[in-house]
């Protein structure tokens, strides 16, 4: 049984990563540990919990930054943007629910090194657009810094966008800052009923192409939503062309604290709750794309369950549970990536997680990984 290592400031973080460098000790890099059943099983020699790193380090409100350390709970952060009516515009998912764990307890980090990003991702960018800088040990014992705490820092590489998506795989974090966003004053939402899917994705791209500055684009169900945020004034006229753009008898809108509860499902994969036991795919593709990827896995798969978000780019995708979590199938002629995120630990061992690269980008991650990483410390195997 793995023991668990617990640094409390960054001087203890570089004194474990050179211990278990010096012992050739694996780490099983965790914040919350509410991702921890996302990616690939690992059996590690120890756990490095850094749940013992937590809390704000700056707050600038009037620079729109925000500095904290790497186990701080999202819950923390996001109260305290809200004291200054500010928010993180990637919309950051809680995905703990999903895989079965209690919601709100994820941390802000997790998600950027998960690189996840919810239905602001169109207009807002994804998690590593918004990491400013950051500090943190790499896998040969070595602290190092990166970027800054200011939007406009050029210096050196920008590792930023590196770490963002490597799953803790490349080095452990002691500390980020990150770019925050007013809250807008108003959200409505705009519900078209009873399109098909495909009719669904030719009203959201329409929409999301239209000069109406749409800051999200869902289809669940029945219902096609596209949702518009600003000062009162420019969202009513927004919503008023959108509606006549659209031309839809069936259509309602919902106000702000409606619009804030849907959104809030959408990025947390709220409707494939139901069904906890089948497995669960997040696919990227063009957003035109969408409805034909889901029609080709639903003919050979009736039973599978989808929503899109993003226009029809991101699609979650429900399948009843398989050995080999269908994965040939969903991959079959994707043009973008799939990735795995739940599923039992077999189910895991056995299929490819996260979408296997072309042998010269696997080349090049190997040549990464040896930079930062040449033991291989961190999280050994989770994404390949």
């Amino acid at each position: 049984m793995a023991g668990t290592i617990k640094p409390r400031n960054s001087k203890d973080l570089q004194e474990a990563v050179a211990w278990s460098l010096s012992e050739g000790s694996t780490l099983d890099v965790r914040g919350s540990g509410s991702k921890l059943d996302l990616g690939k099983p690992m059996r590690c020699d120890q756990i490095l919990d850094l749940s013992g790193l937590s809390g704000i380090v700056d707050y600038a409100p009037e620079e729109l930054v925000v500095t904290l350390r790497a186990g701080t709970p999202m819950r923390e952060v996001e109260a305290l943007l809200a004291q200054r009516n500010q928010m993180l515009a990637f919309e950051p998912p809680d995905l703990g629910p999903l895989l079965g764990r209690a919601p709100g307890e994820g941390t802000l980090v997790g998600s950027i090194m998960g690189n996840l990003a919810g239905p602001r991702r169109l207009s807002a960018g994804a998690a590593r657009d918004h990491l400013l800088g950051f500090s943190g040990v790499n896998g040969r014992g070595e602290a190092f810094k990166s970027g800054g705490r200011v939007m406009k820092n050029v210096t050196g590489y920008d590792l930023s966008k590196l770490l963002a998506g490597s799953w803790g795989t490349l080095a452990v974090l002691d500390e980020v800052s990150v770019k925050v966003l007013p809250a807008p004053d108003q959200t409505r939402t705009l519900l078209l009923h009873g399109l098909d899917d495909q009719a669904a994705v030719t009203a959201m791209c329409a929409a999301m192409g239209s000069p109406h500055e749409v800051s999200g684009a869902a289809h669940v169900g029945d219902r096609t939503a596209l949702r518009v945020e600003g000062v009162a004034p420019s969202v009513e006229a927004r919503v008023k062309g959108l509606r006549e753009l659209l031309g839809s008898s069936r259509m309602e809108e919902l106000g702000t604290l409606e619009s804030r509860a849907f959104w809030r499902e959408v990025r947390d994969a709220v409707p494939l709750y139901a069904a906890p036991d089948d497995i669960v795919w997040r696919i990227s593709c063009p957003p035109t794309d969408g409805a034909a990827v889901v029609a080709r896995i639903q003919a050979v798969r009736p039973e599978a369950k989808a929503f899109y978000d993003w226009s029809g780019g991101l699609i979650w995708l429900a399948l009843p549970a398989r050995d080999d979590a269908d994965h040939a199938l969903v991959r079959a002629g994707l043009a973008g990536h799939a990735t795995l995120i739940r599923a039992p630990e077999k189910v895991r061992a056995a299929a490819p997680v996260f979408q296997p690269l072309p042998p010269a980008l696997a080349a090049l991650s190997d040549r990464v990984k040896e930079s930062f990483d040449p033991k291989r410390l961190f999280n050994p195997g989770r994404m390949r």
